[in-house]
């Protein structure tokens, strides 16, 4: 009888299913690039990464990019019913005996080639006007915060679906061998609304996908460090070991979790150099450090975070993540939002800069937005620090680089800013363009559980035609 071994028996037995795991298992363990399910793309690309700015709460559009002089004109006034058309309240404002419409106490003014009109809270965005799409028609069906920012992360309103970066290195797999295709990064001391880890988890999607999130810390990723007295050479001999050992465990149980568990073993050890490189600022030039504002050198901010993510982008990591609470103005808007935008402003609008000189934004796309927008009309009675409930028929999101039309403004709502009148994007909509511009077809991006086919927009999406350059 002919001797037959374990590779052998593997692609002989379930279709050779096995036998293709275990390589993929030492593909990784030798340190090659992951090339992801599709092994390239089904469209020439226009983007290569993203870096989703993601303000977490529902930044106000009436008070930042959507300008409604009709509401100054008619504040105090009740909303029309014509206008709201019946259309559902949530539950903080369903019960007010009115609903009275309140104006932007800020300043707007027309910025770039479509003259998009920009608050006077965002001078800095408003001095990239020509980079940007301001997208102003976006909708989605989520009323409440944890649906609303799990619908845009994940596609369903309910947790537990892979996330967006998940997605893309299920995709089209890593940029570079040493470091994660996709990282969560989160501006530190915020409140707010909590942000939970099924908003950047792998869902059903084998778990290497999942995000690594980098802490504002001495360690930014737990336990990554050797122990004292544990030399790099040790660590090394250990995994071998180990591996070896996982290697006799998937000769008996074919799983895929045994693969995912090697592979994430074997970049936590590559990344003990990678990571340290990435996130040591000290080579940035002053002028570079001085464009992202004053907060930059303090880990953890937005601006050392924005930073951290043209650096993680200039490595080859595909899909980052950054969140930053606290846009949830029920009360205090007047007040609270101008500090949001001081934090955020001049950051946001340096990475898109930083980029652009250095040859990145053609096929870097950055996004800032929300989960949903806010009402044009107060939040009980009408007071000097007035808030806006959750609106989620019409909000404003950003676009710039990776293939987008900058200078240009998509979608109309109407004069009261309740409803869109032109030119509508859903949520869906977002993710088939987004997936578009990597090169994706959203709907040939798929993985099978428990018996159906799944992917990132559902049934649903439309990629939106008119904003691709």
């Amino acid at each position: 009888m002919n001797p037959i071994n374990r590779r052998h028996l593997l692609n002989r037995f379930g279709m050779g299913l096995g036998g293709l795991a275990l390589s993929e298992m030492l593909a990784a363990d030798s340190g090659g690039v992951d090339r992801g399910v599709l092994g390239g793309t089904h469209l020439p690309p226009k983007a290569k990464r993203v870096i989703y700015l993601f303000m977490s709460g529902g930044p106000s559009q009436i008070d930042l990019y959507d300008h409604k002089p009709l509401l100054n004109q008619r504040h105090g006034e009740q909303l029309p019913d014509s206008v709201r058309g019946g259309q559902r309240l949530t539950g903080m404002s369903g019960n007010q005996s009115s609903i009275p419409m309140v104006g932007s106490p800020f300043k707007f003014a027309p910025y770039g080639p479509s003259g998009a009109t920009i608050s006077e809270l965002l001078p800095h965005t408003a001095s990239i006007a020509e980079d940007l799409c301001l997208v102003k028609s976006m909708h989605t069906e989520s009323i409440n915060h944890g649906p609303g920012v799990t619908f845009f992360q994940t596609g369903s309103q309910i947790p537990g679906r892979p996330s967006f970066g998940s997605w893309l290195s299920y995709g089209l797999g890593q940029g570079n061998a040493n470091l994660p295709s996709f990282v969560v990064l989160i501006t530190k001391g915020k409140g707010g609304q909590p942000l939970g880890a099924h908003l950047w988890g792998s869902g059903f999607l084998p778990t290497r996908h999942q995000a690594v999130q980098l802490r504002a810390a001495k360690d930014p990723v737990l336990y990554l460090g050797n122990p004292d007295g544990v030399s790099p050479a040790s660590r090394r001999l250990l995994l071998d070991r180990l591996r070896d050992l996982h290697e006799h465990q998937f000769s008996a149980t074919p799983d895929t979790e045994i693969q995912a568990r090697v592979d994430q073993y074997e970049m936590a050890f590559r990344m003990q150099t990678s990571i340290p490189e990435v996130t040591d600022l000290s080579g940035e030039s002053a002028a570079t450090l001085e464009s992202y504002g004053p907060d930059v050198k303090t880990p953890g901010t937005f601006a050392a975070n924005c930073l951290l993510a043209r650096r993680l982008a200039e490595s080859g990591v595909r899909f980052i993540q950054l969140y930053h609470q606290d846009w949830d103005h029920h009360s205090g808007l007047p007040g609270a939002l101008p500090k949001l935008c001081r934090e955020t402003d001049q950051p946001a609008a340096a990475l898109v800069r930083d980029l652009k000189q250095r040859g990145l934004l053609e096929d870097t796309l950055v996004v800032w937005g929300g989960e949903f927008g806010r009402t044009n009309y107060c939040q009980g009675k009408i007071q000097p620090n007035f808030g806006r409930d959750h609106h989620p028929r019409c909000f404003s999101i950003w676009m710039a680089g990776g293939g987008v039309k900058g200078g240009t403004v998509h979608g109309e709502t109407d004069e009261f800013g309740y409803n869109i009148v032109r030119d509508g994007v859903h949520v869906h909509d977002f993710q088939a363009t987004v997936l578009h511009l990597l090169g994706i077809d959203h709907e040939r991006l798929t993985y099978k559980f428990q018996g159906r086919r799944y992917r990132l927009t559902d049934v649903h999406g439309h990629v939106v035609k008119e904003i691709l350059a």
